[in-house]
């Protein structure tokens, strides 16, 4: 891989990290003013999707040769954003976000059967580093064995599968054009919420009447959501699975800062810990791109 391909390719993926790390604070406002979880993402990725049909106005031609690869990158990623929003809103946070987060062990298992990547002894170090800094920063003793006790957080640990999955099969689909696959995600998330919705369709009856601040900030994340797929697609076409979820681990040090700051929530040695860990991880993890070859 060219220097300045790889350079934006990590960028890529950092970006997103960041990006999922702060974009709970507005999603947590529109929950505080009636928009439900399944409702907020049906808008913000239905921005996306309009925009970027009319934008990359894809060929029939190509959407039928791809056809089997963008359904699967589709609903996975839909089923993560919804599995992990309504695990967030009913369960308990903390449990909720370790379970999320093995999704490194989901990676590695996908990687190996659908890629033929296997990590070497270096690999392994640099990911269990990553894992043990989200442990350091998630697990409390009275939060139990990280195994699910209830539906929100069998939700949580199929979100993290499905995570693991949609990363996998974007490098897998590595030829497929990165505004095909950006529509599919949109598109995936989309349906699935819509179906959220559907459940409980007196939900939709906040948008009517909804106010101006709302709607801007509902149109202004749909807008985020457009350039943080593109982006990222591009960063996983680029980058083996097993060094991209490390990567992605970044999200949970934006968060902790990002909850500090915006919700005055406490950050303590374990949150530094931590974050320490998963940095340092993601920059040691540039040494794992070798390990994308078949072996």
């Amino acid at each position: 891989m060219a220097s300045k391909q790889k350079i934006a390719a990590v960028s890529s993926l950092l970006f997103g990290a960041t990006t999922w790390g702060l974009v709970w604070y507005p999603y947590r406002l529109l929950e505080q003013a009636g928009v439900s979880g399944g409702l907020s993402s049906l808008v913000t990725y239905l921005i996306p999707l309009l925009a970027g049909w009319l934008i990359f106005r894809p060929s029939p031609a190509a959407l039928r040769e791809y056809r089997g690869m963008l359904i699967a990158i589709g609903l996975t990623a839909g089923w993560t954003n919804l599995a992990y929003v309504l695990a967030i809103l009913h369960g308990e946070v903390m449990r909720v976000l370790l379970l999320f987060y093995l999704s490194p062990l989901w990676t590695v298992i996908l990687a190996r059967v659908l890629l033929g990547e296997r990590p070497n002894a270096y690999g392994w170090l640099v990911m269990g580093m990553a894992f043990c800094g989200a442990l350091v920063m998630l697990w409390q003793p009275s939060l139990g064995v990280p195994l699910p006790a209830s539906i929100a957080e069998w939700l949580a640990l199929s979100a993290g599968m499905m995570f693991a999955a949609t990363n996998v099969l974007s490098r897998r689909g590595c030829e497929i054009p990165i505004d095909l696959k950006s529509l599919g995600v949109w598109a995936g998330v989309s349906f699935l919420s819509l179906l959220a919705v559907l459940l409980h369709p007196a939900e939709a009856a906040i948008l009517r009447g909804f106010p101006l601040t709302g709607w801007l900030m509902l149109v202004g994340v749909g807008v985020v959501m457009f350039l943080v797929t593109v982006t990222v697609q591009y960063g996983l076409s680029h980058t083996p699975a097993n060094q991209a979820i490390v990567i992605f681990l970044f999200e949970l040090v934006v968060a902790a800062v990002s909850s500090w700051f915006l919700a005055s929530e406490t950050l303590g040695p374990r949150e530094w810990l931590g974050g320490a860990l998963i940095v340092a991880a993601t920059v040691f993890s540039g040494r794992l791109e070798g390990q994308g070859e078949k072996q």
